[in-house]
């Protein structure tokens, strides 16, 4: 194909292959330019070498390859954070876990804070800056090395302070102790199709299943997440669209209480929450 007169032929052109939000985004940031400028000014000429990597992007896209992994950003709380392939692509829904999250500390202050398979860091970082000086200290932990880096990266970019830790969930915290523990860990079966299909393709599936049933990460959270927990300290773990009753019922069995599931914007129970009440568990196991 000879190279197009203006932006709105390279789009014209894109969204016969690819979705039609899919071609703006890939556009507008090939081009450096905001969709507002590009409903506008549709008749601005697009640079051949533009045009090259425009054409180049569309054409991994139309195979499948995820968005965000092409540009290289994905927004998180009306942040930006740099991901690429290795590392999961942060999900709206996470948002809620965040949310949940500052609601469980709200108008507390000296936080210290656990984000348990951080990924790219957002959860860890949005609670950092979002907090501010009341959090006391905020650790990740993720077993992928990769993920780390773009979690530092991050961090790095938004100014915030995080201490980064390579480990499988508590490994490499020796004596820690924290007020909020969150995650979102893997949590889709061994053998849900849609891991073969849409973007799942390409993301790491270290990051998505566990286990026949998916709960296998959850189980291993919930189980030590109480000697990690200060006395009043939450538990917040994001989980499968069909798995909040049995969060709960891990999590009523572990001593937590105040055990509750919140949905998110579509009305599904998404993430699951518990106290950690020390005189509570130490009363149950003398009963």
């Amino acid at each position: 194909m000879t190279e197009p007169r203006s932006l709105a032929d390279a789009l014209d052109w894109a969204r016969q292959r690819i979705d039609p939000l899919d071609a703006r985004v890939l556009l507008c940031h090939v081009a450096a330019i905001s969709h507002a400028t590009l409903r506008g000014f549709g008749e601005r000429p697009l640079q051949e070498r533009a045009w090259q990597h425009f054409e180049a992007l569309v054409l991994r896209r139309a195979t499948g390859q995820p968005v965000a992994y092409l540009t290289g950003l994905r927004e998180f709380y009306s942040r930006v954070f740099r991901v690429g392939s290795g590392v999961l692509i942060p999900r709206p829904e996470t948002e809620q876990l965040v949310g949940a999250a500052l609601d469980m500390v709200s108008g507390r202050d000296g936080i210290h804070v656990l984000d348990l398979g951080t990924g790219s860091g957002v959860v860890a970082i949005t609670l950092g800056l979002e907090l501010g000086r009341r959090a006391k200290s905020v650790v990740a932990v993720d077993r992928s090395a990769t993920a780390l880096g773009y979690a530092s990266l991050n961090a790095g970019a938004l100014g915030a302070a995080v201490d980064f830790r390579l480990g499988d969930w508590f490994e490499g915290l020796e004596d820690l102790s924290f007020d909020l523990i969150v995650a979102n860990p893997p949590y889709v079966a061994d053998a849900d199709p849609h891991l073969a299909r849409g973007d799942l393709r390409f993301e790491p599936v270290q990051a998505l299943a566990a286990g026949a049933d998916g709960l296998d990460a959850i189980r291993d959270i919930v189980a030590g997440a109480g000697a990690r927990l200060l006395d009043g300290a939450a538990l917040l773990i994001e989980h499968g669209h069909d798995q909040a009753a049995e969060v709960r019922r891990l999590l009523a069995a572990a001593g937590f209480d105040m055990v509750r599931s919140v949905r998110d914007l579509a009305g599904i129970e998404r993430v699951t929450m518990g106290r950690w009440c020390v005189d509570d568990v130490r009363r149950r196991a003398v009963d």
